[in-house]
């Protein structure tokens, strides 16, 4: 049986990407993405749903993110899903559904850069037609 873990996501960033590292140096981000869904109900109506999504990113794209990306930048996700669980303080059983970000895009001018600065991708990968690579 086949199966496939993949999402693409186009929002706005709902705040500025939080930055850390894990105890070994690793760069790790959370940036909580705002997603829209416009549709038309049956009758006609207009409505629109805005979903708030956490997307993690990691090692140098991470650092990249919080070095450029603000509340308000547009960008776009491509990642999987993934589920974590924990106990909270209060002894209850916790979990979460987030997107591990293997590519993040920026769509929008970047903070403190010019249009070059728009791409972004981890060392090694290919950059696409018309893009430019960042250096890291």
């Amino acid at each position: 049986m086949a199966s496939l873990n993949k999402v693409f996501l186009i929002g706005n960033l709902t705040r500025a990407p939080e930055l850390r590292y894990t105890p070994s140096g690793t760069a790790v981000s959370d940036l909580r993405l705002a997603v829209n869904r416009a549709y038309t109900t049956q009758s006609g109506e207009k409505r629109q749903e805005t979903y708030f999504l956490t997307v993690v990113v990691w090692g140098k794209q991470a650092e990249t993110c919080g070095e450029y990306l603000d509340k308000g930048s547009p960008i776009l996700v491509e990642g999987r899903l993934q589920t974590r669980e924990w106990e909270g303080k209060d002894g209850q059983r916790r979990n979460v559904v987030e997107v591990v970000a293997e590519r993040i895009q920026f769509l929008g001018r970047a903070r403190g850069a010019g249009p070059e600065a728009e791409a972004v991708e981890e060392p090694g990968e290919r950059v696409q037609e018309g893009e430019e690579e960042v250096p890291f």
